[in-house]
């Protein structure tokens, strides 16, 4: 596995926008920067969410894709995706989903990122490139990106690499963390697990504990 690193950081503000005729503010439409960024424990400065409950926080600070899956998606339907296309403020290269586990801890800059969940493609990542079946394409797929939860605030640039600090005793990689959200629902044993994991968001965390008590 090739040294991970910053191909570029991604911010924006919130815009309202026409989609299918219905207009939606969204924090979707994020663009290059070029130039150092301060990370702070909820966001990077300059950037916005516009729905709260879903994005942002200090679970979710920072949301990365992997630019190895704009090749696929550009096969599959004959379009650009270029770096921001998916709404993340850090698009990276050498780290996949079956690569980076739950608890991840990295350097990048002068900043100190952990791993926290899986992202969950929304209705809003379809309607900006008007492709209805896109999220249902992310999930099938497992190219889904993950965030960060922010330990140390610090500067950041494209260009950083991440360094791996520390890895979980016990680590679930975001691939199998989304195969048993998406796929084995009903795995117990593999929930218990996911649940014991300290590091793991507490939106999944309540997530998988509903399906538990439900099982």
């Amino acid at each position: 596995m090739k040294k991970p690193y910053i191909v570029s950081l991604n911010i924006g503000q919130p815009q309202t926008v026409a989609m299918d005729g219905t207009e939606i503010t969204t924090g979707i439409y994020k663009q290059p920067v070029t130039t150092p960024l301060w990370l702070t424990k909820t966001n990077f400065v300059g950037d916005g969410q516009a729905d709260l409950l879903h994005h942002g926080g200090p679970d979710k600070a920072v949301c990365a894709y992997p630019s190895e899956h704009f090749s696929a998606w550009e096969r599959l339907y004959g379009r650009s995706f270029p770096a921001g296309a998916f709404g993340e403020n850090m698009t990276l290269s050498g780290l996949v989903e079956k690569d980076v586990c739950i608890g991840d801890i990295f350097e990048a800059g002068t900043a100190i990122l952990q791993v926290s969940q899986p992202r969950q493609p929304c209705v809003k990542l379809a309607k900006r490139h008007g492709l209805t079946d896109l999220p249902l394409h992310v999930q099938t797929t497992g190219y889904t990106g993950f965030y960060f939860r922010v330990l140390q605030e610090g500067t950041v640039q494209a260009g950083h690499p991440l360094q791996l600090m520390e890895r979980s005793a016990r680590p679930l990689s975001i691939e199998y963390v989304n195969h048993i959200y998406y796929v084995e629902k009903n795995n117990k044993e593999a929930m218990h697990a996911i649940v014991a994991e300290p590091a793991l968001s507490e939106d999944w965390r309540r997530i998988f504990l509903k399906r538990l008590e439900q099982s």
